[in-house]
């Protein structure tokens, strides 16, 4: 559906329901797999005070969406290729200060869930979360509150309470953690260059980098580190 017969549909919605346009929380959904962008759509179709506007598969095609609609909500997937979901909520929020950036992620681990914190975003939940999770937690950030899943908040608790001895993965970019994520969870040189539409030497550069900020000569380490501060599970 395109975007123009998405809004004619919405009104169509409204005037059948007797909803005035203000009264509903409208949402744009962010993620570059097809099946979960569809699949959350669906989710929300059921809820009256809730208007899916439109679909973005990238951060890219989300910030001129953004900027032309301005949705109350964006659900934002955190990895995605292009622009990650760090850069693309800074960048949102620059375009649309009002809106909420919501982020749905597979990734729990740290320190994802606090970088997008910093950058802006107003909540986090994980993508199994339940239909009623992911209502509640668009209603807590549009009446100006933060939330967050329990796996979440648990993660930011723990970073919270941790030591103050700090990551030495926070000196890595936002593509740079990209990347070592990828390399840890044995993703190779060529599928990474595929995933993020970057050449294999490009994908070379990012490790060489990665492995130089980190004081590690190898991916072996790179994993043994990333399991030291809790990025995956041993």
């Amino acid at each position: 559906m395109t975007l123009q017969a998405n809004f004619a549909f919405c009104n169509k919605k409204l005037m059948f329901l007797n909803i005035q346009e203000g009264d509903v929380i409208t949402v744009l959904v962010v993620d570059d797999h097809e099946l979960v962008r569809t699949g959350i759509c669906r989710m929300l179709e059921d809820q009256v005070d809730l208007q899916v506007i439109g679909q973005a598969e990238s951060g890219e095609e989300a910030i001129a969406l953004v900027r032309q609609h301005h949705p109350n909500v964006v659900l934002l997937d955190v990895n995605m290729p292009g622009i990650g979901g760090v850069e693309t909520t800074r960048r949102l929020l620059q375009t649309a200060p009002d809106t909420k950036v919501l982020a749905v992620s597979g990734l729990a681990e740290e320190p994802y869930p606090s970088l997008l914190l910093k950058a802006g975003a107003r909540g986090y939940i994980t993508k199994g979360a339940p239909i009623s999770e992911m209502v509640r937690a668009i209603n807590k950030v549009m009446q100006g509150g933060k939330y967050f899943s329990a796996d979440i908040a648990e993660q930011l608790a723990s970073s919270y309470l941790s030591d103050t001895q700090k990551s030495p993965f926070d000196a890595l970019s936002e593509r740079e953690m990209q990347v070592a994520m990828m390399v840890v969870n044995c993703i190779s040189a060529q599928e990474i260059s595929d995933k993020l539409f970057v050449s294999v030497k490009t994908v070379n550069t990012y490790r060489y980098r990665i492995f130089e900020k980190l004081g590690i000569d190898s991916d072996v380490k790179l994993t043994h580190l990333a399991i030291r501060y809790g990025l995956i599970k041993p």
